[in-house]
């Protein structure tokens, strides 16, 4: 399933690799870029919505 997902890196990564990337779609995928291969987290695109709310708004 993982290899017909669109992935993207973060704008907030830094050079080091240490950052997450996301596939947004109807679900919203969510890994660790060292980890690629290892467990991601799938949500809700609006469960993910609401979570960047809530962080741009603290």
């Amino acid at each position: 399933m993982t290899s017909e997902i669109t992935w993207h890196k973060s704008s907030y990564s830094g050079a080091r690799g240490d950052c997450v990337e996301v596939s947004e779609g109807r679900t919203a995928h969510i890994r660790a870029t060292q980890n690629r291969t290892q467990a991601q987290l799938s949500v809700s695109s609006s469960e993910w919505t609401a979570l960047l709310d809530t962080l741009r708004a603290n």
